[in-house]
């Protein structure tokens, strides 16, 4: 998969195809909104979906992480659907998280869905985080400048040999960027919904999933 590059606040950080954003010269790596053990929480409510979204959603992490090797991985909130989502994690997911932690520094950045720290699993859990001039949050703040955030699940919807292909993306400026989801069934807000365009007065640039590359466009079209 190629990367793109995108620079922020003297930053040069790369946006993965997979859905994550990678800071090479701190070796960082961010991934938002996994929402793991949603399909539990709803399957408690009566409504079945089917039960592998977590493991799903971990080996897509694990291989992102081997192919990046960082040393630090950020968790931008929302990681578990509900704040009850890490004690239903089985052994085996358990385990797979165990591992993918292991050998590097593991930040869960609370979120709506999960604002207490999963307990039982490590890492360090914080509202936001500062390095330089990035700051690392869940909910995108409005006049927020270096601002690396989720929550939103921006997706896009661009025509193509006659059908529409609507999938996850990136959305940009010079002073924030916002992560697609990541998690296996989260679904999405359009980059044209006045929730992300707000955050955007100058527009932006959505930079839309595909399998090997992104596809790159301004949110204006």
């Amino acid at each position: 998969m190629t990367a793109a590059p995108l620079h922020l606040a003297g930053e040069r950080l790369m946006l993965d195809p997979s859905g994550v954003l990678v800071w090479p010269e701190e070796r960082l790596l961010v991934v938002a909104d996994l929402h793991l053990e949603k399909a539990t929480h709803f399957a408690a409510r009566g409504q079945l979906l089917p039960p592998w979204d977590t493991a799903m959603t971990l080996d897509r992490l694990a291989r992102v992480v081997r192919h990046w090797s960082p040393r630090t991985l950020v968790a931008l909130g929302d990681s578990f659907h509900d704040g009850g989502g890490a004690a239903r994690l089985g052994r085996a997911d358990l385990d797979r998280l165990a591992a993918l932690a292991r050998g590097l520094s593991l930040v869960w950045v609370l979120g709506n869905h999960d604002p207490e720290p999963p307990e039982g699993i490590g890492g360090d859990a914080v509202l936001e985080m500062t390095i330089g001039k990035l700051t690392f949050r869940h909910d995108p703040v409005s006049g927020a400048r270096g601002e690396i955030a989720g929550h939103l699940h921006p997706k896009a919807s661009v025509a193509t040999r006659g059908a529409t292909v609507t999938r996850p993306c990136f959305v940009a400026d010079g002073n924030r960027v916002v992560l697609p989801a990541f998690g296996a069934f989260t679904g999405g807000l359009d980059v044209r919904d006045v929730a992300i365009k707000r955050l955007f007065p100058g527009g932006a640039r959505a930079f839309l999933l595909g399998k090997e590359r992104l596809f790159s466009f301004s949110t204006r079209q």
